[in-house]
């Protein structure tokens, strides 16, 4: 139960960059299930609209496809106040760290700074979707929002890293500066249904090896640990940040912590797959350990994650099964 009353619901108007995507889509679901008017703003590169389909003809929802990178476009939708910005637009997946590297960093510092801008200009709660990529491979373990990290700011990941640390900067110059009401959500691995099958990420790649009964690929020996989040908690903790006055980061995630092997061979058990593992090279820079430190969340928010990481995941793969065709 949220300890902080509802600030956003209906009457108010709420952008959302990144709204066809696999958080953002998400976050669009819970604000119009709260009344808000939502108006999405995605370039598709990533998102898809399939993801806010069941929303077409919506009254109080509008896609509008752009690249936030390039400036708030001039759409009608877009025209009114809004209430609350949230710039949640950004690959984030390791595939994209390679594919799309300067897209990121361009949607992290220009897009960054448009949404800020029309947050000023609204006088509008500005709400940024930070990750917990910003700890690095951490040295302190859990990561508490007090942690500074430890990134390697010419690797690879350095691009994602790199460029929420910035997004993060920036917002905290806005609020500082102009006084804008701003909030930060330090997302932690999350997921469920919307993922994109070949995003490069564990667990989708996992699920969709087990379900064709193809080696499942565990990077390293596996012992590398992750946090997982099932997408309805995230979405739970994100609305709560965005209800509170908290201008500092907030970790957003749960404390499900499990190595790679572990992850790999419970989605192999719940799929009731045949699926050998087998071990690839590990990427550069991959971190060692996650796991949040949800003090801040649990006393200030009452957030307390609800799903745990067997009916998570058994959620996501029925929704993979059925993405994929596969009858189990």
């Amino acid at each position: 139960m949220s300890k902080v009353p509802q600030r956003f619901g209906a009457g108010h108007r709420v952008l959302v960059t990144g709204g066809a995507g696999f958080v953002g889509s998400h976050l669009v679901d819970a604000l119009i299930a709260r009344g808000c008017e939502v108006v999405a703003i995605d370039n598709l590169v990533t998102g898809a609209k399939d993801n806010v389909a069941h929303l077409s003809g919506h009254e109080r929802f509008r896609l509008v496809t752009a690249d936030i990178s390039e400036g708030i476009p001039d759409d009608p939708a877009l025209e009114r106040r809004f209430d609350a910005v949230l710039h949640f637009a950004c690959p984030a997946s390791p595939t994209d760290f390679n594919r799309l590297p300067l897209e990121i960093l361009r949607v992290d510092s220009l897009g960054t700074f448009h949404c800020l801008e029309r947050a000023l200009a609204d006088n509008a709660r500005f709400l940024l979707a930070s990750t917990s990529e910003v700890y690095g491979d951490p040295q302190v373990h859990p990561q508490p929002e007090s942690y500074w990290g430890n990134v390697n700011p010419v690797g690879e990941r350095s691009v994602y890293d790199e460029a929420k640390r910035f997004s993060e900067a920036a917002t905290m110059a806005y609020h500082r500066k102009h006084g804008l009401d701003v909030g930060i959500v330090r997302i932690f691995n999350t997921y469920g249904p919307r993922m994109r099958p070949d995003d490069g990420r564990a667990i989708p790649t996992f699920i969709c090896q087990a379900l064709r009964g193809e080696p499942v690929t565990v990077s390293g020996d596996g012992s590398q640990t992750r946090s997982i989040c099932y997408i309805d908690d995230l979405i739970r903790a994100i609305m709560a940040v965005l209800d509170s006055d908290l201008t500092q980061p907030v970790n957003c995630g749960t404390e499900h912590e499990m190595s790679m092997r572990e992850l790999a061979e419970t989605i192999v058990r719940v799929t009731g797959s045949s699926s050998s593992i087998t071990y690839i090279p590990r990427p550069a820079d991959d971190p060692n350990v996650r796991r949040p430190d949800l003090t801040l969340a649990r006393t200030v928010l009452g957030y307390e994650p609800e799903v745990t990481p067997e009916e998570g995941l058994r959620r996501t793969i029925d929704y993979f099964a059925r993405h994929l065709g596969i009858t189990r």
